[in-house]
């Protein structure tokens, strides 16, 4: 049996910042797979984060290095507010529950400031993007997890 981590957004869950889903037709399609079982999480729901919610982002330079100095890869709200202790608590739920299920892999959503996965947001707000991973996708691989974006299925 095959067991993916899978952002409750991709499978419909209207679970994003914005109160919708972001329904990923491959992901569903793992669904199908009777061998495949999909273990749905949102990191930003889990670290105890409303729904809906300000938008955030990780603070990032194009180049990936982080913005903040004082706190690298911190996460901001839209607002200003400092969410990264949130995130960060999302994340290890997160991971801990991949590590209790023994994940394949997980397969979250691209761009997100908590799954995005090589490219993320920079958090200037703007809608520029740059390298770097986001707070779960970063936990997960540091704990030896594969990982994939839905835009790399």
């Amino acid at each position: 049996m095959k067991k993916i981590l899978v952002s409750a957004c991709l499978l419909g869950y209207e679970c994003r910042y914005d109160a919708k889903s972001k329904t990923c037709p491959k992901v569903l399609a793992l669904a199908e797979d009777k061998d495949t079982v999909l273990i749905p999480v949102c990191p930003e729901q889990l670290g105890g984060l409303p729904t809906p919610r300000v938008p955030s982002e990780r603070q990032r330079t194009k180049d990936g290095e982080t913005r903040s100095i004082t706190r690298p890869g911190a996460v901001l709200a839209k607002d200003g507010k400092d969410v990264t202790a949130n995130y960060r608590k999302g994340a290890e739920i997160a991971t801990e529950i991949a590590r209790l299920n023994d994940i394949d892999m997980a397969v979250l959503k691209a761009g997100s400031p908590s799954c995005g996965k090589d490219i993320i947001y920079d958090g200037s707000f703007t809608g520029a993007k740059a390298k770097g991973d986001g707070v779960t996708t970063e936990m997960l691989k540091q704990a030896g997890f594969k990982v994939l974006s839905d835009e790399e299925l």
